[in-house]
């Protein structure tokens, strides 16, 4: 009896190792299948329609009733991917004094948390085409699609990814208005300080007091097919390792030919009032074009500023690349 009971009770004792053992392969196994938490996929279809959905309205410009109707378009977006909206409206002053009813939209996830980074574009377009080959379309406004037009598709999209899946940290995505309505080159009494209105005017009176972030990234001029992505010189040398991190990802993502490994020019641009006015370290994401004449693409401040420049893999290496930094911030 006591050998029949031995028996019995080691077999019980394989029996229940056995079930322990299968039951942590099991749990190994469970485990192994949990995704682990990962970026969000840059949906470039969608960026194309924000972009798309803009330059329906006309050109955006100050004081005109498609400014007016894509801001409440804009603000509206914002909200509906549960972003708290701020719009702050202000009557800027133009180079030729031209009174300017400008708005900056402002879209914040997790307001309350201070580990912050802001994304920026203007949301203006052009009131002149002061580069177009046609003098005679000198004083035109221009479309805008990729000056204006496609960084803030792309942020729009980062948003509609942002309301879908909370990165962590809080962001700050704002359209700065009346960024291009500076003295245009018919103009020979050329005035400094007469870009990027809106901006300047965030810098001295931010949506909320003593707004800070830990750094911000500025997207302009982000969808034109075959773009190039230079370091702009601003960004070296207020923001280097900004730089670094931003290029290095985008690199490790496969976007190596659009983010080039190389200095570019310096520009004047949203992203120098912040430096200037709030003390945060930005950097410039911006097509530039060493071969032009101007830096910028062959369309820049011209009547063919339109839908046909547009291309969604631009705007999918662009935007993809801004989401891997924003949701692997709260890792460092």
């Amino acid at each position: 009896m006591m050998h029949i009971l031995y028996i019995t009770l080691l077999a019980c004792s394989l029996l229940a190792c056995s079930q322990a053992k299968n039951q942590q392969q099991e749990k190994t196994t469970v485990s192994q299948a949990v995704p682990v938490t990962s970026t969000p996929s840059f949906n470039a279809d969608s960026a194309y329609t924000y972009v798309e959905n803009q330059v329906k309205f006309g050109p955006r410009v100050p004081n005109s009733q498609a400014h007016k109707a894509c801001g409440n378009y804009l603000a509206s977006e914002l909200k509906r991917f549960g972003a708290k909206v701020y719009e702050q409206e202000a009557t800027l002053t133009a180079y030729d004094n031209t009174g300017l009813e400008a708005k900056n939209i402002i879209g914040s996830f997790n307001p309350d948390n201070n580990k912050r980074i802001l994304l920026f574009a203007h949301w203006d377009s052009r009131p002149y085409s002061d580069h177009d080959p046609d003098p005679a379309n000198y004083r035109k406004p221009i479309d805008g699609a990729d000056d204006g037009g496609s960084g803030v598709g792309a942020l729009l999209e980062i948003a509609r990814q942002i309301g879908q899946k909370d990165p962590g940290i809080g962001v700050d995505i704002i359209f700065f208005d009346a960024e291009d309505y500076g003295t245009p080159e018919f103009v020979n009494d050329y005035k400094p300080d007469t870009w990027c209105l809106g901006t300047q005017f965030w810098a001295k009176n931010p949506h909320v007091p003593n707004y800070r972030a830990d750094f911000g990234i500025l997207l302009d001029m982000v969808g034109a097919k075959n773009a190039t992505f230079f370091k702009e010189q601003l960004s070296l040398s207020k923001a280097g390792n900004i730089v670094e991190m931003v290029w290095s990802t985008a690199r490790n993502l496969g976007y190596g030919k659009y983010f080039i490994n190389a200095t570019g020019g310096a520009i004047t641009d949203d992203h120098e009032y912040v430096i200037k006015g709030r003390n945060i370290p930005c950097i410039d994401i911006i097509n530039y074009d060493p071969e032009s004449d101007h830096g910028f693409g062959w369309y820049w401040h011209t009547q063919k500023d339109n839908m046909e420049n547009i291309d969604r893999e631009t705007l999918k290496a662009v935007g993809q690349t801004v989401l891997e930094v924003v949701y692997n911030r709260q890792k460092k």
